[in-house]
């Protein structure tokens, strides 16, 4: 995830999805992964203090600043590049068992309040971000 001024997706030259200050959060789901862990992610990303205080401190988060997130599926991350120049996908959920979990963690992110925009389940999707910071931070639950 990234602590961003703005970021949006397009898919096909369509804006998709995008936000203002906030979150970009690239989702990858590996095989076993579960809806509990896919709304811990969300509980995670919302309450990380990864924001500025009055004193300049990284000491709030989304939820105290109110931070719009950008929640962008991306199995790539699961990619095993250990052996060989071709990354390996099988630690990678399918598609069917993916899918569902990241529509968790949307609908985790917003009953916690947050206002989320998302990017297209499979499809060819070019994100552009400011990473304001930078702050990039890897979430593993």
């Amino acid at each position: 995830m990234q602590r961003v001024r703005w970021a949006k997706v397009t898919v096909g030259g369509e804006v998709v999805g995008r936000v203002g200050p906030g979150l970009c959060v690239l989702v990858g789901v590996a095989r076993g992964d579960s809806p509990g862990a896919a709304r811990k992610l969300a509980d995670k990303v919302w309450g990380l203090r990864i924001f500025d205080d009055d004193a300049g401190v990284m000491n709030r988060s989304a939820a105290e600043v109110g931070g719009a997130v950008l929640v962008v599926s991306q199995f790539t991350l699961y990619g095993d590049v250990s052996r060989g120049r071709r990354p390996s996908w099988i630690a990678a959920a399918p598609p069917e068992e993916a899918e569902p979990l990241v529509a968790e963690v949307v609908e985790a992110l917003r009953t916690l309040g947050a206002v989320v925009q998302t990017g297209r389940f499979r499809a060819e999707m070019v994100v552009e971000l400011a990473n304001d910071g930078p702050v990039t931070l890897l979430v593993e639950v």
